[in-house]
């Protein structure tokens, strides 16, 4: 059996920046992931200058390539301007391994099948155990299916379905595109290109919004790589897109039960305007309880979502009754 203070199940941001706050506190972690890192993840990868101020690190520092926007080219139907932005796309494959790296904590690449409490001590596989459990693993993350169990008719009108593809290409127009409502789609569509001619296109919405209009993600998708080509910014490219889900916040989420807590895309925590944050949002860097300061209480988080402490602060609390 292989024993630690915290057990991290999903090595993404989340996870790595959880147990790279968790790890300087003083608290031995281990991060258990299905997957070995580094790993393609395909995504937009919005970070904002608030992300690198919390991830104590300056753009220029950062060791991976990035793209800077300094604004946005928005169509709102039938409606286009240009939106004065802030903002850094990074890749996920680099962004990932860099902050896992960095958090100076053991992972172990392993596929979390059952999930045991007994005696106050959480036991994964009957080989991994923790006094203190963290699920990280994104939206079907085992720990959340575990302990948060989510009701049906709530869990399918928060959810968000998305299909994107990142891929080399020579783009042309190195401005980021995002498209509102565009043929009835509910949500939004993106075209980001970033550094070394690599894009990133893809679409997500309400699920909950397609059921009703009786249409699918795909019908939106080929809507939307015909509008590529015939504007001109993806032409003659065999798409081969992946898709994903995720929770969208809700007023008040549950972020503990006992020891156990949920953080990232397993807590459900994305924006009700875009349908979805990505890695690097300040809400997922700074607001998912990965900031422990030792000389008080640190919650940057946005105004919708108050938790009363971070989960550093919790595991300290709970560690020192």
């Amino acid at each position: 059996m292989i024993k630690t203070d915290v057990l991290i199940v999903g090595g993404g941001p989340a996870g790595s920046t959880c147990a790279w706050q968790l790890n300087r506190a003083g608290f031995n972690c281990l991060i258990l992931d299905k997957a070995s890192f580094p790993r393609q993840k395909t995504c937009a990868g919005w970070i904002t200058p608030s992300v690198f101020r919390h991830l104590e690190i300056s753009p220029e520092d950062y060791p991976y390539s990035h793209t800077k926007f300094s604004s946005f080219q928005i169509s709102i139907r039938r409606i286009s301007f240009q939106l004065p932005a802030n903002q850094y796309a990074i890749r996920r494959i680099g962004f990932d391994n860099w902050l896992l790296k960095r958090s100076d904590v053991n992972c172990l690449r392993h596929q979390v099948k059952c999930i045991e409490e007994k005696n106050g001590l959480y036991t994964i596989d009957d080989t991994y155990q923790g006094k203190f459990l963290v699920g990280a693993g994104g939206t079907h993350c085992p720990v959340r299916r575990a302990f948060f169990p989510i009701v049906s008719s709530a869990g399918d009108r928060a959810l968000i379905i998305a299909q994107e593809e990142e891929f080399t290409y020579p783009a042309e127009d190195k401005r980021c595109h995002l498209r509102f409502f565009e043929n009835g789609l509910p949500g939004y569509a993106w075209y980001v290109p970033k550094k070394d001619s690599i894009i990133n296109v893809g679409i997500g919405g309400s699920a909950d919004g397609f059921r009703k209009q009786g249409k699918n993600l795909h019908h939106y998708w080929q809507s939307f790589i015909r509008k590529l080509d015939r504007i001109g910014l993806v032409r003659n490219h065999s798409f081969q897109p992946s898709g994903y889900s995720y929770y969208r916040r809700h007023q008040d989420p549950e972020i503990q039960r006992d020891n156990v807590f949920l953080i990232g895309d397993a807590l459900g925590l994305a924006t009700r305007d875009m349908g979805g944050y990505l890695p690097g949002n300040p809400e997922r860097i700074a607001g998912c309880g990965f900031n422990h300061h030792r000389k008080g209480l640190f919650n940057p988080i946005h105004p919708k979502i108050l938790f009363p402490v971070t989960i550093g602060d919790k595991i300290m609390i709970l560690q020192n009754k």
